[in-house]
């Protein structure tokens, strides 16, 4: 276990938790002046990933081959890292309509450490370890550590352990030269800088990680066929909203008037991908899951195998 003491020498070298003398009177300023500076430092952000742009592709790649092959994406962390990751992975459902367990988001203490803070839970390797053995990872699987610091324990636990098993590793830190980077296959590491409020990471590093979150997962997504065009031609059709969105996708990728449509996503038990394919490719329901199941979900792919597909 880390001593306080090198726990504080270690954080005096970050630049997520560098003191920052100019805002030292932050509090002495007009609530508008506040929300100025906020907004100014929040728009530095994307510059910061620009810089890693190459780094996360290579990482989106590898994700992608490996989920083809039937592997699941894990996202683990600590506080608002392990947070962030959890929400991400619980947006992919609706969104891609990927099948249960795909996409996990593990947070250090478990789901209760969603709403109240765990203690000591972030300083557990093991714990990590016990985490990703409870899901039964495998090497098809990629694992994504997430640490505003770069140095969380269950973050980089959860890395080591994947990467001796074979598995896929991202590291996904806000500070430079991190050991969480050092111990993936892929490091990202998204220097925002000080913050606002000193040592206070869910400001411009959660940012950052929502950001390059939503990347790796939006962008695997679409190189595994589950977009068309961008449309989200897998969307699950779970409330009214989304029910109202799916005959909108199929509108704006075929052009069909109401009655085409409705009748495409009744032949097809509301599936989206399924609706179009009947539409464009001039098939059956039965015919359109076929085309799709051939075509590993790929709608570009099925179509060129329907008789009047392009």
């Amino acid at each position: 276990m880390t001593r306080p003491e090198d726990l504080r020498t270690q954080l005096d070298t970050l630049t997520t938790e560098a003191f920052r003398q100019d805002l030292a009177e932050i509090d002495q300023l007009p609530t508008l002046e506040i929300a100025k500076l906020m907004n100014g430092e929040d728009t530095t952000v994307p510059q910061a990933i620009t810089a890693q742009l190459p780094q996360i592709a290579r990482a989106i790649d590898e994700i992608a081959a490996r989920m083809g092959n039937g592997g699941r994406l894990i996202y683990a962390g600590a506080g608002t890292a392990g947070r962030l990751g959890v929400l991400d992975a619980s947006e992919c459902p609706p969104t891609f309509n990927t099948w249960d367990g795909q996409v996990i988001g593990l947070i250090a203490g478990g789901p209760a450490a969603m709403l109240t803070a765990v203690e000591g839970a972030e300083d557990s390797k093991d714990l990590a370890t016990a985490d990703l053995e409870g899901i039964k990872l495998t090497p098809d699987d990629t694992v994504v550590g997430i640490s505003a610091s770069g140095r969380t324990p269950y973050a980089i636990g959860a890395v080591e352990y994947a990467r001796a098993r074979g598995a896929l590793t991202v590291g996904l830190s806000c500070n430079a030269g991190s050991a969480l980077a050092a111990a993936a296959d892929h490091g990202i590491e998204v220097v925002t800088g000080p913050e606002l409020l000193t040592g206070s990471t869910r400001l411009k590093a959660g940012t950052s990680q929502k950001l390059v979150l939503n990347m790796l997962s939006t962008i695997t997504m679409i190189r595994l066929g589950k977009t068309y065009g961008n449309l989200m031609v897998d969307v699950r059709a779970s409330n009214e909203k989304l029910r109202a969105r799916s005959r909108r996708i199929v509108a704006l990728a075929t052009g069909a008037d109401d009655a085409e449509i409705e009748a495409a996503l009744t032949a097809t038990d509301g599936e989206v991908k399924n609706a179009i394919l009947v539409i464009l490719g001039g098939v059956d329901g039965p015919t359109a899951a076929r085309l799709l199941t051939e075509g590993k979900g790929n709608l570009r792919t099925a179509l060129q195998e329907a008789p009047t597909g392009a």
